[in-house]
């Protein structure tokens, strides 16, 4: 059951909780377990929340048992890019090592949006150094290899892809049932394609952007924040084996 709910879609889970039939909590602990034990064959987490996960599924649990108003992703587990996707209070490092202990103090806006949905945030997803190449590999964390190749045993596996590598291959894995993303030249879209999972980069403007220094210029309209979702149903099955 537990591996049934790490690839379950983020809908389905929602719904379940919605009508009773999961617990938050249930639900937060099968993905916590499932990142324990693979995280560190593909390098895909760089800061896991586990605590903070856990007191928020409990929080989640006792909204639905009150029976008030809930958010349409109430409960689902969900990871978001290290990189300009800050989250208050917990480390973000683009990538870089000069940054490797910053500390924001504000949540970024679609972060905000993410958790007054009821999403709880499981951590934080590696990134190539300020998300400025296509492969995900940086001199904090090292690279994040697609699971269905991962790295070990004298190989070095098959990079996930980048920029949002760790985003990708957290979904690709059951390790999260959505994760943030970023794309300008494809940053969503090529970690997708590499771990068989669904990318969207959303319209420019649809998704509230952090305002940051950007080389490529934000102005030019080019990077967007979007999603990697559920797998395709031929990797969901190739990894369940």
């Amino acid at each position: 059951m537990p591996e049934d709910l790490c690839f379950a879609p983020a809908a389905e889970l929602a719904a379940r909780i919605r009508r009773r039939d999961l617990s938050p909590v249930e639900v937060v602990e099968a993905f916590l377990e499932r990142i324990e034990a693979r995280n560190g064959r593909i390098g895909a987490y760089v800061t896991v929340l586990g605590e903070e996960a856990r007191e928020r599924a409990q929080e989640a649990e006792r909204a639905v048992g009150s029976g008030g108003a809930l958010g349409p992703l109430h409960g689902v587990p969900v990871a978001i890019k290290d990189l300009f996707d800050y989250k208050k209070g917990v480390r973000n490092t683009y990538g870089s090592k000069p940054l490797a202990d910053y500390v924001p103090d504000r949540d970024a806006t679609y972060v905000r949006r993410l958790e007054d949905a009821g999403a709880i945030i499981l951590g934080k997803t590696n990134t190539p150094e300020f998300g400025h190449k296509a492969a995900t590999d940086n001199l904090i964390f090292g690279p994040t290899s697609t699971p269905f190749a991962p790295s070990g045993d004298g190989s070095p596996g098959k990079n996930a892809g980048g920029s949002s590598g760790g985003s990708a291959a957290v979904v690709a894995d059951g390790l999260a049932a959505v994760s943030q993303g970023s794309d300008a030249g494809g940053s969503i879209r090529i970690p997708a394609s590499f771990c068989g999972v669904y990318g969207f980069k959303a319209t420019y403007g649809r998704v509230a952007a952090a305002t940051r220094p950007d080389a490529f210029s934000r102005t030019r309209r080019l990077a967007t924040a979007g999603r990697s979702a559920e797998q395709s149903r031929t990797r969901r099955s190739c990894s369940a084996r």
